[in-house]
């Protein structure tokens, strides 16, 4: 693996990407730079959204981090995966057999970064920013972790 990925911030990645599909019906997201102390992520998307709107995604998020989901992998032949999933944003190297990574029964998807193995171990999401231009909404974010858990 070539990314020096933080398990809980990456974990939540994902939980926000689901949450943004299915609030927004807007795709997972088109880049995203994910670190330990703060991470962004990008998304295509027609309009700015409103601090309501704010409020409900962090709600969401937060909802499912406390939900203690597991956080499992399974592999697939890519030949089964392309059937499901967007394979788009693997790397060329990703090989015949993918692996995807499943946050309980809210999220699956492709992904060769490393997790948490429960939901618990990521902390308290919060969104830090938000700017939309030329139809892209960033979202800025980082993790409050409990002590000892992801530090």
């Amino acid at each position: 693996m070539s990314k020096d990925y933080d398990p809980p911030m990456h974990s939540a990645e994902h939980i926000l990407n689901q949450t943004m599909v299915r609030m927004f019906h807007c795709g997972r997201s088109i880049n995203a730079h994910i670190e330990k102390k703060k991470s962004r992520i990008d998304y295509r998307f027609g309009r700015d959204i409103t601090k309501e709107e704010v409020a409900e995604i962090e709600r969401r998020v937060n909802e499912v981090i406390r939900a203690h989901l597991g956080v499992t992998e399974e592999f697939m032949a890519r030949v089964e995966a392309e059937k499901q999933f967007n394979l788009s944003k693997l790397p060329d190297d990703a090989g015949e057999r993918l692996r995807i990574i499943r946050i309980g029964d809210y999220d699956v998807c492709p992904c060769s970064g490393t997790h948490v193995t429960s939901t618990r171990e990521i902390g308290t999401f919060r969104i830090l920013t938000i700017t939309y231009a030329d139809g892209i909404l960033r979202i800025r974010f980082k993790l409050t972790r409990a002590s000892g858990i992801g530090s």
